[in-house]
């Protein structure tokens, strides 16, 4: 027997959540984190082929907001200044009521990539994109169907 899902069980990315350092983010647009396997050519004897081996990981992601306060700006700016390297927790949570559970992960360690100081264009909104790296994680919550 085949497994079937109902559309109405897809979550929607409607019902996600951002919070950084603990403060909530009501301006957030998405959130994407990845990690990136590192891996290693492995030549296989008596094979016209080659395997590999995870070495090691890279995270990576990207916050998307609306711009409608400076909470970069004032989050990150002094540490910068100082010559010291911010580093943030982001607590993204996916809770769509329709679908099967929720989903909440912690990224404990983001350190982002750049700082926007001066964005805008006529006649257009302001968004942020801030891209970060990390290394830890963890899964507070899962989907498990």
């Amino acid at each position: 027997m085949a497994n079937n899902i109902n559309g109405d069980r897809v979550i929607s990315g409607t019902f996600g959540e951002l919070w950084l350092d603990g403060d909530y983010v009501a301006e957030v647009l998405g959130v994407q984190a990845k990690v990136e396997l590192i891996k290693q050519d492995v030549p296989l004897a008596g094979k016209k082929t080659t395997d590999q081996k995870v070495m090691g990981y890279k995270g990576n992601g990207t916050v998307r907001m609306h711009k409608v306060n400076s909470r970069m700006i004032r989050k990150m700016s002094a540490d910068i200044l100082r010559g010291v390297s911010p580093r943030m927790q982001l607590l993204s949570s996916l809770n769509d009521p329709g679908a099967l559970g929720a989903e909440r992960v912690l990224i404990k360690d983001a350190s982002f990539n750049d700082l926007t100081l001066i964005d805008w264009e006529l006649q257009k909104l302001g968004e942020i994109e801030a891209p970060f790296t990390f290394t830890d994680w963890e899964l507070k919550d899962t989907i498990n169907n």
